[in-house]
């Protein structure tokens, strides 16, 4: 199928051959004809499966065919975080030929630009939960005329906290709206949240619930935790990884581990949510134009980096929750490009890797890399995360704040009115 059998207009069929994408992905060839339809969407799909294009395509047709001139925010998209927000909106002036007047709201950055940009008359707005409740709170954003809702990646603005904040911008909205959700899980939670936000919905799964990325080969390297540093280093000096996203579990020691890294001659850097959005932005493109082979992450972090053809992810410390780990692996294996998932697993994370495999519903290979033996006679020890040095948030801890004006934040109440209106160019699309 190509994407002139989808209903696309013409100048977004251009945009999409400018791209080199020729055929649409299954999640794209679904969900495009729904929402064209202005049905309500509750999509289930991996990041690196194409969902992006899925609704930035027809969000940019609907707005087309009726168009306002009244200047204010008609589209809304929700992001769990800055970099997915940027990545977003990137693709709706990509895919719009720069027509669609749009702008990103996040925290982590002054509030001028992003209050100019909307006063300017921004018809599409990209924006993080917590920023974006600011910007309602000082009267710089206007939601009443939102038309089209998306909430992008739900389920990690849930494990973030941020169910809360979405209610509140819920009650800010019309109540005649169309809403899209995508999520790579279904947790009793997001069904509850979609059934007080989607009018009969759309269903569109592409991807088995927490299932891994069939391109992805996945391997397990067992060796002592006080030698993981020291073996990661010998894989890249042997080749046997090339650039990898590298995730551990706390800020501080992705801070240690890249600058350990770095002590042994390899280019490496950290980004997580202690980094300015300056830092961040600097070591992604470091890392994106190959200037860092390895980019240490936290998962909140990492959670919506867009890197095409990324050969390798390094879980260097396995996350605390099973169904992460799925969401880590998936930034390789995208877009038909085949990746690999190395793990790094000390004798403390042999219970997490066995409810790991449970999730997944089969074994990991394990390869013991000559040299790196693991010592049976060290015992497990409790993995400690320090107070503070998460990744990210606990589950139901809460909701990260990402600007000024949190504490004097009003309450906007708890209205989720339903909706009443009936890595480079490959064959398919990747954003």
């Amino acid at each position: 199928m190509s994407f002139s059998a989808l209903g696309l207009q013409p100048d977004l069929l251009r945009a999409v051959a400018r791209q080199g994408y020729t055929e649409p992905t299954p999640v794209q060839r679904e969900a495009i004809p729904l929402v064209l339809g202005g049905r309500d969407l509750m999509a289930g799909a991996q990041t690196g499966t194409g969902k992006t294009a899925a609704f930035v395509l027809p969000l940019l047709q609907i707005l087309a065919a009726r168009p306002s001139h009244d200047r204010r925010v008609r589209a809304l998209v929700l992001a769990p975080t800055r970099e997915l927000a940027i990545q977003v909106e990137e693709s709706v002036r990509t895919y719009s030929g720069g027509r669609a007047r749009s702008t990103a709201i996040y925290g982590g950055v002054g509030f001028g630009g992003q209050v100019g940009a909307l006063r300017r008359g921004a018809e599409i707005v990209v924006a993080t939960p917590g920023r974006l409740l600011d910007h309602a709170r000082q009267g710089t954003i206007d939601l009443r005329a939102v038309e089209i809702l998306v909430l992008d990646e739900a389920d990690r603005m849930l494990d973030m906290g941020f169910i809360r904040d979405i209610r509140q911008v819920l009650a800010l909205l019309p109540d005649r709206r169309q809403n899209l959700l995508f999520s790579a899980t279904f947790s009793r939670e997001i069904r509850s949240l979609a059934e007080g936000l989607l009018d009969r919905p759309a269903s569109v799964q592409v991807t088995p619930e927490n299932t891994a990325v069939d391109l992805v080969e996945q391997i397990v390297h067992p060796v002592d935790r006080e030698r993981k540093r020291e073996l990661l280093t010998h894989l890249v000096r042997t080749r046997q990884i090339d650039q990898a996203l590298v995730f551990t579990r706390t800020k501080h020691g992705a801070n240690r581990l890249a600058e350990q890294l770095t002590n042994d001659g390899i280019a490496a850097a950290a980004i997580h949510g202690n980094k300015s959005q300056s830092q961040r932005v600097r070591a992604l493109a470091d890392f994106k134009s190959g200037r860092i082979l390895l980019l240490v992450a936290t998962e909140v972090a990492a959670r919506g980096l867009d890197i095409e053809a990324l050969p390798h992810v390094v879980n260097f410390e396995l996350p605390m929750v099973p169904s992460d780990y799925v969401h880590r692996i998936g930034r390789t294996g995208r877009a038909g490009i085949t990746g690999t998932a190395v793990s790094l697993v000390c004798v403390d994370e042999a219970p997490l890797m066995r409810e790991i495999q449970r999730l997944l519903g089969a074994p990991i290979t394990s390869q013991v890399v000559a040299g790196f033996e693991p010592n049976r006679d060290i015992r497990p020890e409790p993995i400690r995360l320090r107070t503070g040095q998460h990744g990210g948030p606990r589950r139901n801890a809460p909701a990260h704040r990402s600007g000024p004006g949190d504490r004097n934040r009003p309450r906007f109440g708890n209205n989720t009115s339903r909706n009443r209106r009936p890595r480079r160019a490959t064959n398919s699309f990747s954003r």
